[in-house]
């Protein structure tokens, strides 16, 4: 399998074999499985524990019943918005920061001596960890909470999330293979770009959380 994927890395363009670094086919052949096919992995699936729980937040509420105490709350329903928003965006954040450094640690201790010392993560993962996901999982987050809002059960808005969540394999893999090819600027004007829409995706969000959905008495509840 290794010569396979060696002589596959072989056909590459010029541009994209100057990315992987390594100077047996074996050390080229972990790095490239290391750094642009398994990396991904490391970041989707610690970001399934927020969805997880924005998805039980709101519809959550209303079947333990607990809605009524807090749509009779003194808090504004922005400041309710927002604080699930945070309930459900730190710890998947600071999952996905700690899965993602546990992977480099191991992609370093074994693959690092095929390639001559620690090389992970490289420039590419550093912009999609500390300034593409983070824009990226608020997004998903407000259109997971305005399902939570919309719903009539948790198990309804868990499977909703995890048709938002697709996306965002997309994105790694589409950082992944950008990053191949050279385009290295890509990650940061991605990042713009999601800051952007995550900002109004954020701001419409929040109509989606009323008293009345709290207490499961609006329309489409």
């Amino acid at each position: 399998m290794v010569n396979q994927v060696s002589e596959t890395l072989k056909i590459l363009p010029p541009a994209a074999q100057e990315q992987i670094q390594g100077q047996s086919p074996e050390g080229k052949t972990a790095y490239a499985l290391a750094v642009f096919l398994l990396a991904p992995i490391a970041i989707v699936v610690p970001l399934t524990i927020s969805t997880a729980i924005g998805a039980s937040t709101i519809v959550g509420e209303r079947e333990r019943g607990t809605g009524e105490f807090l749509a009779h709350s003194p808090a504004h329903e922005r400041e309710i918005y927002l604080g699930k928003l945070i309930a459900s965006l730190v710890p998947g954040y600071a999952t996905t920061l700690l899965g993602f450094g546990v992977y480099s640690l191991i992609v370093n201790f074994f693959v690092g001596p095929e390639v001559g010392g620690w090389f992970f993560p490289t420039q590419s993962w550093w912009v999609l960890m500390l300034w593409v996901v983070p824009p990226f999982l608020a997004l998903t987050l407000s259109v997971v909470l305005r399902l939570s809002a919309k719903v009539k059960s948790t198990a309804a808005a868990q499977q909703a999330a995890g048709l938002v969540t697709l996306p965002m394999i997309g994105i790694a893999y589409s950082q992944s293979t950008g990053a191949l090819f050279g385009a290295e600027s890509a990650g940061i004007w991605l990042g713009v770009i999601a800051w952007i829409v995550a900002f109004i995706g954020l701001s419409r969000g929040m109509r989606a959380v009323s008293r009345a959905r709290l207490l499961g008495v609006a329309d489409g509840v």
